[in-house]
């Protein structure tokens, strides 16, 4: 029966289990999507979905707070410039999981989290870097063809 379990316990101790949540928190801050096992994405979830509804509401216990969990500067700082803005409107459901198959190695169940925020921009940049005079030149050959 599953009375009165809570805690997703993932076989470790609790300093060992926050530890490992902030970090992977931390990681779905700074990287948008992170693969894990399907059980530790359960447990990141209800975390996550958590820290965003208390930074939201802008106080400065409510940074402090956070500040528990994200405790790397430049990563606390993306997560209050560029994450939280994008959910101003959005009342729950910041995460989603998603399940991937079967890991290779040891058959493990494997998901991928994600936020639901807007896909960061990727400036494309050209195989070398042209200059003036390469694109004059270009222009030039076109306009002899």
């Amino acid at each position: 029966m599953g009375h009165r379990d809570k805690v997703k316990k993932l076989g470790m101790k609790r300093p060992h289990r926050v530890s490992m949540l902030a970090n992977m928190a931390m990681s779905l801050v700074e990287h948008r999507m992170i693969k894990t096992t399907d059980s530790k994405a359960k447990a990141l979830r209800p975390l996550v979905d958590r820290l965003i509804a208390t930074a939201k509401k802008g106080t400065l216990a409510s940074k402090r707070q956070v500040a528990e969990t994200i405790h790397v500067k430049k990563i606390f700082k993306k997560f209050y410039d560029e994450v939280i803005p994008q959910f101003a409107d959005r009342q729950s459901g910041f995460t989603r999981t998603m399940k991937l198959g079967v890991r290779r190695g040891d058959g493990a169940l494997v998901s991928v989290v994600e936020l639901l925020t807007a896909k960061p921009v990727a400036e494309k940049e050209s195989k070398g870097k042209k200059t003036a005079k390469t694109t004059a030149k270009t222009a030039e050959k076109e306009k002899a063809a």
